[in-house]
Order: structure tokens, then sequence, then C-alpha cells
């Protein structure tokens, strides 16, 4: 029953801060977010060509891993697939 109770009393709470959150997103974010997307498509297009010229995996994702720095989250340029 007290776990129920903390619950509902942080519920608003919780709310509150999705709907914060879910607010902060304004059109210039939604610009730059489109922004990265396209620079993310880029680059993959980039690692698909290189890896069609032969160029080798490793190499290619170097280059990929580069292009993509401070763009997207991790080393995958915000996609991994399995190999």
């Amino acid at each position: 029953m007290k776990k129920l109770l903390i619950s509902l009393a942080l519920a608003p709470w919780l709310l509150a801060g999705a709907l914060a959150h879910a607010q902060a997103h304004n059109d210039k974010d939604t610009k730059e977010d489109v922004a990265r997307h396209r620079a993310m498509a880029v680059a993959h297009e980039a690692a698909a060509k290189c890896l069609e010229a032969g160029k080798g995996h490793d190499q290619c994702q170097k280059d990929l891993q580069t292009a993509c720095k401070n763009l997207a989250i991790g080393k995958y340029c915000g996609m991994k697939h399995a190999h």
C-alpha cells in the first residue's frame, strides 16, 4: 500500500517532466534533427560506395566513423547491423 501511495504521489511529477520534454522540441530543434539525419544518410551512402569500390570493410568503417564524429551517438553513426 505504501508503494502505491508513493507511486501515485510521484505520477504528476513524472507526467509534468514528460510534457516538458515533449514541448522542448521546437521548430529549430526539428530542423537540426532533419539536418543531422541527412548528414548521417550522406555518410552511410559514402560507406556503401566505399564498400562497392572494394576498399574493404575496415577502411570503410573507419571513414564512416570519421564522417559521423560528433554527429551521431556511438561509433556506428546511429546504425549497427549484423555481419
